[in-house]
This record gives structure tokens, C-alpha cells and sequence, in this order.
């Protein structure tokens, strides 16, 4: 059997489950250690015994797909702008969704560091993996833009995929374990970028999502409002006058996030997603 008919198999299986058939070109190339796009650029030369193994390993991450493990909880690792973050069970997968709030971090700490010519103080509620922290002092250092970032997880298990990740990309990243509730009192920053629990308890979710992320860092509550709630107070708390957060939320919630910001902030504007669904909120502390 070559290696595209062991792919073809694959692809067929996925497509009868309604999985992404690029899931079983992600695996296949994960396991030949090249990307998915070598996989139909050229042929690959593998003797019977290297062929055997192949397919043999393929077939148990198929296998593990199909039962509905997240792809990115079989390759160990998931994409998030420009690094690869350390997954597994205990922790949400960043979503390129979330991808665009860094790019608000860095325009406003672009913006306060031309005001004040100091490091830009940064918190991150509800971290999980560092995705956004880990990310935020990476770009940042790579532009020359000073910060110190501070990430906030509650979660035992998110905590320690969060200092792996930490330690495996080397940036200055400080972890509070802790509620949003009470971490940092009388901390007072110039940013917060929160990506809150904020799905209603009643919502379907795809299979691999809710039989294996948490469904701590998924759930805001019985109506997804109220965990976001409690991040939005902790923003308030935390940030300066004139600071600023970027909230992620569900996105039909837009206009009750802006209801919540109303009282203690101003410059609220509702942003898209990559997709271009209403997806995080911006605003500025009064």
C-alpha cells in the first residue's frame, strides 16, 4: 500500500464522520515529519518495513480521531499566530479566532509606549495555554516595544501546560494562579485581554470539544454571560484610568457586553473574527 492510498483511506473514513479530511493530511504529516503540503508536492520513498510502521501508527491516530480526541490533543501541539503551543487534556485549544486580540494588544502597546516611553504594563485573564500572553511578549520583544505580562489561570492543569509553554518559547511571562476575582488586588495595568468561559450551558458543541476540552474553560454560565461578568469587574479593578481590554465573548453577546462595559468604560466597539463574526469587544476604563 503507498502512502497516498494509506491516505486516501483516511480522508474517506473522515468524510463519513463529516471530520475535516485536512485533519488526516495533518497526522499524516506529523507523523513523516513534514507538512501536509509535501504530502502531494512529492513522493515519498518509504521501504515495506518504514511502510508498515506508517500505516500502523496512522491507523491509531485515525482511530484515536474517530473516537472524537481533538487532532490537536494527538499531535501534542496547536498553531497560534506565530508559534506552536503545547496541548493536551486540562486545556482549551487556542483558536485562530482569538488570533486578532493580539494584534489589538500590540497596536495599543505601540500606543502607550509613544506616550509614556516606559514598559507596558499587561494582564491576561483566564491564560490557559499563554496563547495570548506568550504570544504578546514574543511579538512584542520581536518589535522593541517593552512590556511586562502577567497571565492569570485558576485551573491546576491549564497552569502547568501554561509554564511548559512559557519555558519552551523563553519569554517573560509572570503566572498568578488564581480567580479573576482575586488576583492582582491593588495592581493596577495599563491593558487586560481576557478570553473568558462565555458559551451558554445549553449549547450544542461538537463532540471533540466537549467530551475533552474542559468544560471549565468553555461554560460561562447558565446564560454564557456570567463568567464574562466577573472577568469584566476584575478588568475594571485591575486596569488604570485610560487603560484598555479586549474581551473575547460568544457572538451573539455583543450588545450585552456593551451593556455590562457601559458603566466604567467608554470607546466600546464590537470587532469581527477572522470569519467575520462579531467575536471581542474593546474598551477604555474611564
Amino acid at each position: 500500500m503507498l502512502v497516498r492510498e494509506i491516505l486516501d483511506q483516511a480522508k474517506s473514513q473522515f468524510k463519513e464522520r463529516e471530520i475535516s479530511e485536512v485533519d488526516a493530511e495533518i497526522l499524516l504529516a506529523h507523523l513523516l515529519d513534514t507538512d501536509r503540503m509535501q504530502l502531494h508536492a512529492k513522493e515519498i520513498d518509504l521501504d515495506s518495513a518504514q511502510l508498515l510502521q506508517l500505516e500502523e501508527s496512522f491507523n491509531d491516530l485515525i482511530t484515536a480521531r474517530l473516537s472524537g480526541t481533538p487532532t490537536q490533543y494527538l499531535l501534542g501541539y496547536a498553531p497560534f499566530r506565530y508559534l506552536l503551543f503545547d496541548v493536551g487534556p486540562g486545556v482549551l485549544i487556542p483558536r485562530p479566532e482569538t488570533e486578532l486580540l493580539v494584534d489589538a494588544a500590540l497596536v495599543e502597546i505601540k500606543r502607550a509606549h509613544s506616550e509614556s516611553a516606559r514598559a507596558v504594563s499587561v494582564v491576561d485573564l483566564g491564560a490557559g495555554t499563554g496563547a495570548i500572553a506568550i504570544s504578546v511578549a514574543f511579538e512584542a520583544d520581536r518589535h522593541k516595544l517593552p512590556v511586562t505580562v502577567v497571565a492569570v489561570e485558576r485551573e491546576l492543569a491549564a497552569c502547568e501546560w501554561l509554564r511548559k509553554n512559557i519555558q519552551k518559547h523563553d519569554v517573560e511571562v509572570r503566572v498568578i494562579e488564581s480567580s479573576v476575582e482575586s488576583a492582582l488586588i491593588d495592581v493596577k495595568c495599563d491593558l487586560v485581554i481576557a478570553n473568558p468561559p462565555y458559551i451558554p450551558a445549553d449549547t450544542p458543541l461538537p463532540a471533540n470539544v466537549i467530551n475533552f476540552e474542559p468544560h471549565s474553560a468553555l461554560i460561562g454560565g447558565v446564560t454564557g454571560i456570567e463568567v464574562p461578568t466577573e472577568f469584566i469587574a476584575a478588568a475594571h479593578r485591575i486596569l488604570k484610568s485610560g487603560g484598555l481590554l479586549l474581551i473575547e465573548h460568544f457572538e451573539t453577546q455583543g450588545t450585552l457586553i456593551a451593556q455590562l462595559l457601559s458603566n466604567g468604560f467608554n470607546e466600546i466597539e464590537l470587532h469581527n473574527d477572522l470569519n467575520n463574526r462579531p467575536r471581542w469587544t474593546s474598551a477604555r476604563k474611564l
